[in-house]
C-alpha cells in the first residue's frame, strides 16, 4: 500500500476530473450559452484558468476575458440545461474509479465528495457515472461553503460531516486551486494529472500525483 494511504481514515475526492472528466461538457456547454446570448465563441482552453473554481468563476471570469459581464443566476441556469443534454450517455467515469471506491469501502474507509461545482452537476455527473449519493457518507458542494477553492472550506466541510481529522483525510484532486485548498485544510493530497502536470500539482502541496485511480490497488 503506498504510504500516502498510512493512517488514514477517509477520502474526499473532488468531482471533476478525479471521478469523472466533464469539463469539456461544461466548456461546451457555457461556450453555447455565451454564443448564443452575447455572440462570443470562447475556446475550451479560454475556461482552463477557472477548472475548480465553480461554475460562476468558470462561467464570468472567462466572458470577462472577452470584455462581458453575464448575467446570474440566469446564465448559469441555461448553461446547466444545455450540460444536462450534453452528458445524457456520454460522461464516463474514469479509469478505476469504481474499483478504488470498492477496495476503500472494504477497507472501511469513509468517503465523500468535496466539489467546487453547484449541486444540480454534482447530482447528475454521480448518477450518470453510476455512482449513488449514498456511495458516500457526505456530499458537499458550492451551496454549503462561503469561500471557494483555493480556500480549504470545502474539505473541512467534508472532514466535520465525516467526524474525522482533516489531517486523517485524503484529498484526492486534479486542479491546482483544489491542491491548495487540501494543504490548507491540512488534508494530505493525491493529485491526478487528469487537468494539469504532475509538476504543477507537487509544486502546489500534492504528496504524490498519478495518472488515473487504476494505479492504486490497495
Amino acid at each position: 500500500m503506498p504510504a500516502i494511504f498510512s493512517g488514514i481514515d477517509a477520502i474526499l475526492f473532488d468531482m471533476d476530473g478525479v471521478l469523472c472528466d466533464s469539463e469539456a461538457f461544461i466548456a461546451g456547454a457555457a461556450a453555447q450559452m455565451l454564443a448564443e446570448t452575447y455572440g462570443i465563441t470562447p475556446a475550451h482552453k479560454d475556461f482552463a484558468p477557472f477548472i475548480g473554481t465553480g461554475e460562476d468563476r468558470f462561467i464570468s471570469g472567462t466572458a470577462a476575458a472577452f470584455g462581458v459581464t453575464v448575467t446570474l443566476p440566469r446564465d448559469k441556469e441555461r448553461t446547466y440545461a444545455i450540460y444536462l443534454e450534453l452528458i445524457k450517455g456520454r460522461l464516463q467515469p474514469l479509469p478505476g474509479v469504481h474499483g478504488f471506491i470498492r477496495r476503500a469501502q472494504e477497507r472501511g474507509l469513509r468517503l465523500a465528495v468535496a466539489s467546487s461545482a453547484d449541486e444540480i452537476k454534482v447530482h447528475a455527473n454521480l448518477r450518470e457515472i453510476g455512482l449513488p449519493i449514498s456511495t458516500f457518507g457526505a456530499v458537499v458542494c458550492a451551496k454549503d461553503v462561503v469561500h471557494k477553492k483555493p480556500a480549504p472550506d470545502v474539505f473541512l466541510a467534508a472532514a466535520q460531516r465525516l467526524g474525522v481529522d482533516p489531517r486523517r483525510a485524503l484529498v484526492i484532486e486534479d486542479a491546482v486551486t483544489g491542491i491548495q485548498a487540501a494543504t490548507a485544510a491540512g488534508c494530505p493530497s493525491l493529485g491526478i494529472t487528469s487537468t494539469f502536470s504532475a509538476a504543477e500539482l507537487a509544486a502546489a502541496g500534492a504528496r504524490l500525483t498519478a495518472a488515473d485511480l487504476t494505479a492504486f490497488n490497495f
